[in-house]
């Protein structure tokens, strides 16, 4: 097997793939095969990076809170094939995908948000409770 091609997944150079981007999802087509890498064109964004520190998750306090952008349209980016699935679907156009995963994103925030609200005002009763 010429593994400029393709690779054990059965993924071919010039299918479109999904592949995972520190913390975000995309939809790209596979450029290249280099050994334990893939280079891969973005086409959709499916999943929205993460903010802050990835190695300290929910922590506002830390010395460098990451600000991550999506990563462009036709973006060209290296991927650790292990992160690369082969992708059956529909690519949808990368300005409404942005737009929707964005969305998702802040909703997803704000979920925890108010989660993080009821439970530290719980919290608090339990302590009046406790004394």
């Amino acid at each position: 097997m010429d593994m400029t091609n393709q690779n054990d997944k059965g993924i071919k150079i010039g299918e479109y793939v999904k592949a995972e981007v520190r913390s975000g999802q995309y939809v790209g087509e596979l450029i290249e095969i280099n050994g334990p890498r893939a280079l891969v064109k973005v086409l959709a964004v499916l999943k929205h990076p993460e903010q802050g520190d990835l190695h300290n998750p929910y922590n506002p306090d830390v010395p460098m809170f990451h600000e991550r952008r999506a990563l462009s349209y036709t973006e060209k980016t290296t991927v650790l094939l292990r992160d690369v699935l082969p992708y059956a679907g529909s690519v949808p156009e990368y300005g409404a995908s942005l737009k929707a995963a964005a969305e998702a994103e802040v909703a997803a925030l704000d979920r925890l948000h108010r989660w993080a609200a009821k439970a530290l005002e719980q919290m608090q009763q339990l302590q009046k409770e406790y004394k």
